[in-house]
């Protein structure tokens, strides 16, 4: 099939800054776009061929969306499945394919999953409401503390909490849900998995992710992790072992936990661009987005190695501030060493929404990070006053 400058159309579940990072690789290749999204405002409404509202959960919403589409793939699980099952049964062409995604949408199915295919990952409880929890508790087959889990729509750190105390459970949603041993983990790494209908499969390097405290979001991502290479092989044979179990088409970030054991858990799996290969943009030969595209089309994949060391900095939206976006001092870290900023086009701020990242390569991970550091201390994204 002819994909460049020719009526062939992606279509793309969700229009976040994902979204926004797949369809600059389209138009590089002047691949014919379609995207939906609930909100009129997504950052990928400035950059695709045509721009659609609609609830990704809506049956009927999806089936209309894709009827004039051939390839379709999703920038966010939250996605009606049952829809996809329907199109894919029609002929469409849909990455990941919905027998990937039922076993990832959910975190309880995923953690079974794990557990039925014999891959490393925390020991873990499934519950059908948060309210079954104390029982287990007074039974002594759960102890504290632990770490629970909304069994769906958790993102960016929403639908994670480490319950310490009894008490903390009465602030969490009465959800199905899965309670997780709290591994005291040394480093939290990931690797992306790549993989085309063809079979041909090709993975980055191993990232190290450093965490908010409080925001359970991702502040800083490491490339190369700083690691021994025995550990990081160990990492990336994990990584491809899951890869092979999910047999999915497209991308696959593999969140994982290494223990002060040396072991490597799998903590969970994200089947789409990811925000620990963000970095790829500058710092990789292909970068993530362009290796998605080359996937669900079915092309050669691309080259996962780096160019140089990177480090990632998320910019979300400062405790306090809620309202239209200002990114004060922006004008400095333009002035740093390998500095590049990635502003996703979301107009409101509010506390710890993501609003955009920055990249810095430098030859030297050391380096980097230090000017990871001095961008993290020098930019604020707060609300300007009308």
């Amino acid at each position: 099939m002819n994909y460049f400058s020719s009526d062939f159309t992606l279509g793309i579940l969700g229009g976040g800054q994902l979204g926004k990072m797949i369809l600059q690789e389209t138009r590089k290749w002047d691949i014919k776009t379609k995207v939906l999204d609930p909100s009129p405002e997504a950052p990928s409404r400035m950059a695709c061929n045509d721009f659609l509202t609609g609830d990704l959960l809506d049956y009927q919403t999806i089936i209309d969306f894709a009827k004039d589409v051939n390839v379709l793939t999703i920038e966010i699980e939250n996605v009606n499945i049952a829809a996809l099952e329907t199109l894919e049964a029609a002929g469409t062409a849909v990455y990941p394919p919905t027998k990937a995604l039922k076993k990832i949408a959910n975190k309880a199915t995923q953690k079974v999953f794990y557990s039925e295919q014999n891959i490393p990952t925390a020991p873990f409880i499934c519950f059908n409401a948060t309210s079954e929890i104390k029982e287990s508790l007074q039974n002594g087959a759960l102890s504290l503390p632990f770490v629970w889990k909304s069994a769906q729509f958790g993102y960016d750190g929403q639908g994670v909490k480490i319950v310490r105390k009894v008490q903390d459970l009465e602030e969490l949603p009465n959800v199905a849900c899965i309670a997780e041993t709290l591994i005291p983990f040394e480093k939290e790494l990931a690797v992306i998995v790549c993989r085309n209908p063809s079979g041909e499969v090709v993975n980055y390097p191993v990232v190290e992710m450093e965490f908010h405290p409080e925001a359970n979001q991702v502040e800083y991502v490491l490339c190369p992790a700083r690691l021994d290479q025995k550990i990081a092989q160990k990492a990336i044979e994990v990584a491809l072992k899951t890869s092979e179990a999910y047999a999915h088409v497209g991308l696959l970030a593999v969140e994982m936990f290494l223990t002060k054991e040396g072991d490597v858990l799998v903590n969970e799996v994200a089947p789409r661009p990811h925000n620990s290969g963000h970095y790829s943009i500058e710092a990789s030969v292909t970068n993530q987005y362009e290796q998605h595209l080359r996937a669900i089309l079915n092309l050669p994949l691309g080259d996962c190695s780096s160019k140089m060391a990177a480090v990632m900095v998320n910019l979300v939206g400062s405790e306090g501030h809620s309202g239209p976006v200002h990114y004060k001092n922006i004008e400095n870290i333009l002035a740093l060493e390998g500095v590049t900023p990635h502003i996703y086009g979301k107009r409101d701020t509010r506390p710890f929404r993501k609003m955009g990242h920055v990249t810095v390569v430098n030859t030297q991970m050391e380096k980097a990070r230090h000017l990871a550091e001095q961008v993290k201390k020098s930019i604020e994204v707060i609300s300007r006053k009308l």
